[in-house]
């Protein structure tokens, strides 16, 4: 059964900032000759979805909260899960495709969760944890649920603190919900334009937010394999990208690989393809630029060998 999402509001997202105050320090940002860096990668979890899943989690109460979560991720959304539930005293079942990065996979076990590794995609992994869900946990979507979109769009707060002038802030796409969190917040703030990062094998989100409905897409193999995957049927963030999103645009793989170089050897930062994006797209000047640009480098779980072959294959 298709469940039923209510989108964010801007009040949603002040209270979400709120919670996140509470429990998560604000991340830097780093100037560099092509862009602002938000480091999300400096997360405690290496992600920036520790936020929403933070937000999600302390919603709960009640027999919600003694039921426990379920979460369906391709690792970094699994991760926040497992912090937070951690964090405030909640059992969680995070399930990942059998595919799923060998990083961020070992990074799961180290959280007391139960961890559960089904199906060779994330639609496979997301089914599975939906029906879990009927069993009593509340299913916590790596996307499309409002406490995550208002705690994803947190970031935007924070940058807006901590960089002055109008932006554009470029931020990379998998399901919608961080680029959704943060076009809300943008709404409010005329001098902000955001930018949506596909990775050409994998664009969901636009092909969804052209045909007005969500419509399943050919996934291709990525180095953003945080990005990759189809939506639930009946995501909400298609529709929040299409009212709040200045642009969506895409980045090829040698795009990507090229981001993580630059970001390795002129920042000293590890981060995985799918933080990469954002900077790929403004290397490649696939993006319109009003005032500053700030690409939020959502995160830094890969592997050392797929790094180490990544920066070695200039």
């Amino acid at each position: 059964m298709q469940r039923v999402v209510v989108a964010p509001t801007a009040a949603d997202l002040a209270r979400a900032s709120e919670i996140v105050r509470r429990h998560l320090g604000p991340t830097p940002v780093v100037a560099g000759p092509d862009a602002v860096l938000k480091l999300e990668c400096l997360q405690p979890t290496g992600s920036f979805k520790v936020r929403g899943a933070l937000v999600a989690l302390e919603d709960l109460a009640g027999p919600a909260r003694a039921a426990g979560v379920v979460t369906a991720s391709a690792g970094n959304h699994g991760l926040g899960v497992a912090y937070a539930a951690g964090v405030l005293g909640i059992a969680a079942t995070i399930v990942v495709p059998t595919t799923a990065s060998p990083s961020k996979v070992a990074a799961l076990r180290d959280f007391p969760v139960t961890l559960v590794q089904h199906g060779d995609d994330y639609a496979a992994a997301e089914r599975h944890a939906l029906a879990i869900a009927a069993t009593g946990p509340t299913y916590v979507s790596a996307y499309n649920d409002a406490p995550v979109i208002a705690g994803n769009g947190s970031v935007a707060a924070e940058i807006r603190e901590q960089v002055e002038g109008p932006l554009t802030i470029v931020v990379p796409v998998g399901g919608g919900g961080l680029v959704s969190g943060v076009g809300l917040w943008a709404a409010d703030h005329p001098d902000v334009r955001v930018v949506g990062v596909e990775a050409e094998a994998s664009t969901a989100v636009s092909a969804a937010v052209s045909a007005g409905r969500v419509v399943e897409v050919a996934i291709g193999a990525t180095l953003a394999d945080g990005l990759a995957g189809n939506l639930e049927p009946g995501s909400v963030t298609p529709a929040l990208v299409a009212a709040h999103t200045d642009a969506l645009v895409t980045v090829t793989e040698p795009e990507i690989r090229h981001a993580m170089r630059v970001l390795a050897k002129r920042h000293g930062l590890a981060a995985e393809g799918s933080g990469a994006v954002g900077l790929a797209a403004l290397l490649a000047h696939k993006v319109d630029v009003t005032g500053r640009p700030v690409a939020i480098v959502t995160g830094r779980n890969i592997t050392l060998a797929s790094l180490a072959e990544v920066l070695g294959s200039e």
